[in-house]
């Protein structure tokens, strides 16, 4: 009994090692919010909306096996309704964004760091930085459903990284390795097949 104790105790203090703090998700949804607001345009109510589905997913992943696990499903269909169409067709082909975050080594590693320096910001932070302390995608239905977000109206055209590189460049490679192109957009729309566990619960529209 005392054996299985321990063992309960070591699987549970494996479990918390391999989640993100609320500060450190706090402080990588911000830089990538950052980043997504600069790249897509966002509006500000829209950097809002951003940065709470940046914060919900990174505070609910545990490990490898939830990166694209139902919390990624989640977080692609509350972005659905917060960004525009060509917003979303935009955001499932850069793989910074639409794959954020790998588990590598026993540590988190972002993609978003290849292509933008560490410290650097386009903008303020979003006015729920502060206020907003996550559990939205933890409703039964998304909480952007009727939420109303103001929308650029005006497509944006092509933003460059901060190191220079160009940000919808299609020939980029994602970290798996594979090239970041247009088979996102297919992802995107069926989700199921990239793992097995309780996708398809968080349909969305744009």
């Amino acid at each position: 009994m005392k054996k299985m104790m321990i063992m309960a105790m070591m699987m549970v203090m494996t479990i918390t090692a391999n989640a993100m703090s609320y500060t450190a998700a706090k402080n990588e949804a911000l830089f990538l919010s950052d980043k997504m607001a600069y790249e897509l345009n966002l509006t500000a109510a829209q950097y809002d909306a951003v940065y709470e589905i940046n914060l919900d997913y990174l505070m609910s992943i545990n490990g490898n096996g939830d990166v694209f696990g139902i919390w990624w499903d989640r977080r692609n269909a509350d972005l659905r309704y917060v960004l525009t169409a060509w917003q979303y067709d935009k955001y499932v082909t850069l793989a910074h964004f639409y794959r954020p975050v790998a588990w590598k080594a026993g540590s988190w590693t972002f993609a978003v760091y290849s292509l933008y320096d560490r410290g650097h910001f386009y903008k303020a932070r979003p006015m729920v930085f502060v206020t907003y302390k996550g559990g939205n995608n933890h409703k039964p239905a998304t909480h952007y459903a009727d939420r109303k977000v103001n929308k650029p109206t005006v497509h944006h055209g092509n933003t460059t990284a901060h190191n220079g590189k160009p940000s919808d460049n299609k020939t980029w490679r994602n970290t798996s390795g594979h090239s970041n192109n247009t088979s996102n957009r297919h992802i995107a729309q069926n989700t199921n097949s990239n793992h097995s566990n309780g996708s398809g619960h968080f349909g969305g529209r744009r």
